[in-house]
């Protein structure tokens, strides 16, 4: 099976997730899956203290991009890979994998992708949601606090101390490699359904 591997980044809660969930959804099992950047999180329940303390997140340190990239390797030629999952109430690395077998379309999303040449010589096109900071951040808040049991002062202290610095460090240049950038939702619409037709067509 010949693989098309769409990268999907942009900030956090900038929209990215939702494009690219939309996708598959429109798409279906049979002709798109996805993974996400957040799967390759190192293991940090050793030194995870406070959020917005020692373990920056949002730093490409933080994750196994060397594994990202075999694995990406490995579904263009039509072989399966054991995806890692990754627990945010504990930072461990659990050890059940998700069992991931190629489709037409594989679709990644995450903050960083763009930012690693590994991951960017791995993608058949990419896609970069720029969303204003501001709207980013009122996403997070919500999501940390909603899904990840997070303090609202704990989201914003990690948000001020790493995740705006690591943002305007590698995220937002990493745009200059994107193949369309997505900053209207009209923008974001079309490319919705440019893809989705061309995947089903």
């Amino acid at each position: 099976m010949t693989c098309f591997i769409l990268g999907v980044s942009g900030g956090s809660g900038s929209g990215k997730t939702t494009f690219a969930r939309m996708l598959l959804e429109n798409l279906g099992p049979s002709l798109a899956t996805l993974i996400a950047q957040d799967n390759y999180y190192i293991d940090q329940s050793a030194r995870f203290d406070e959020d917005g303390g020692s373990v920056n997140f949002d730093h490409p340190e933080a994750l196994d991009f060397k594994l990202l990239g075999e694995h990406l390797q490995e579904l263009k030629k039509g072989q399966a890979v054991e995806v890692p999952l990754y627990d945010f109430k504990t930072h461990s690395r659990l050890k059940e994998t998700i069992h991931f077998k190629p489709t037409p379309l594989i679709i990644i999303d995450g903050i960083l992708l763009l930012s690693q040449l590994n991951i960017r010589d791995c993608l058949d096109c990419s896609i970069f949601v720029d969303t204003p900071e501001q709207t980013r951040y009122d996403r997070r808040l919500k999501r940390d606090v909603e899904e990840r049991g997070r303090t609202p002062e704990g989201v914003r202290n990690q948000f001020l101390k790493q995740v705006k610095p690591m943002h305007d460090l590698f995220v937002e240049p990493s745009k200059t490699h994107a193949s369309f950038v997505i900053d209207t939702q009209s923008e974001f619409d079309r490319l919705l359904g440019e893809f989705t037709e061309r995947f089903q067509s």
